[in-house]
């Protein structure tokens, strides 16, 4: 595209430019991941599963023309919880650009604490499916918890292994091995969702998102925990590798300093 945008960049694994600077609240053993509360978890659902529908379908065809491709692969396994892994290029749109094709089921998001530290939103942000990566060992027993318990009840959990925001990246940044534990261990199907940015209109000079939907990958349970964890994360990521050719417009350019 002409005139596009330039980002320089010095780490791909940690780099950020989401744009969004908020102080990050501490998530130790006081942070309630599990609400057994009636009452907030009906609110969160009607706010997860109902009110915020019209805006998530809204917001996908009006700004990105959004389309999926591979909806049929996950169809088997709607009453079934598992794991979806995602590219993070956009700062809104990420957060429920893998809940529309898998509606109604209820899907999560495994996000920084910097999602749940918003003044007066902390609630608003864990009734729509953030559950915070903890600070401390004490919490990370509530979490790990919090995650087996939506999985076991049929849910999804999304996970952005590339962990930082790149508006509009069009390739795939190396990620680890260590959010793959999470399917490893309790052995369930991984899907992976690769957005990718491509041209349309009558000039070729308009952007949209095509997903392209992939799985169910398997935990092999002959491989070690270790071992499977490796396993996943090498089949996810040649996956998405492969799909992010599909990208053939670049609105934002990234360029390595030296």
């Amino acid at each position: 595209m002409e005139n596009k945008k330039v980002i320089y960049y010095e780490d791909e694994l940690n780099d950020e430019f989401s744009g969004t600077h908020i102080p990050a609240i501490k998530i130790d053993e006081n942070y309630k991941y599990i609400h057994k509360n009636p009452v907030w978890n009906l609110c969160s659902f009607i706010l997860q599963n109902i009110l915020s529908v019209p805006v998530k379908l809204l917001y996908s065809k009006i700004k990105f023309r959004l389309k999926y491709v591979g909806k049929e692969k996950i169809k088997p396994y709607k009453k079934e919880g598992y794991f979806i892994y995602a590219n993070h290029t956009q700062n809104f749109a990420d957060t429920f650009i893998p809940s529309n094709p898998i509606y109604p089921k209820r899907n999560f998001f495994i996000v920084n604490s910097e999602n749940v530290s918003m003044k007066g939103l902390k609630n608003f942000a864990q009734m729509l499916g953030a559950i915070p990566i903890p600070d401390n060992k004490k919490a990370m027993a509530n979490f790990l918890e919090c995650i087996e318990q939506k999985i076991n009840k049929g849910y999804a959990i999304t996970i952005y292994p590339e962990a930082h925001i790149w508006p509009y990246y069009t390739k795939i940044r190396p990620f680890k091995d260590v959010s793959f534990a999470y399917p490893a261990k309790l052995l369930k199907p991984v899907f992976c969702m690769t957005n990718t940015y491509q041209m349309y209109g009558k000039n070729k000079d308009k952007i949209q998102i095509i997903t392209y939907i992939d799985g169910p990958f398997f935990p092999d349970e002959n491989l070690s925990i270790k071992e499977r964890k490796q396993d996943l994360r090498n089949k996810v990521y040649n996956t998405m590798v492969k799909r992010s050719k599909n990208s053939n417009i670049e609105y934002i350019e990234y360029i390595q300093k030296k």
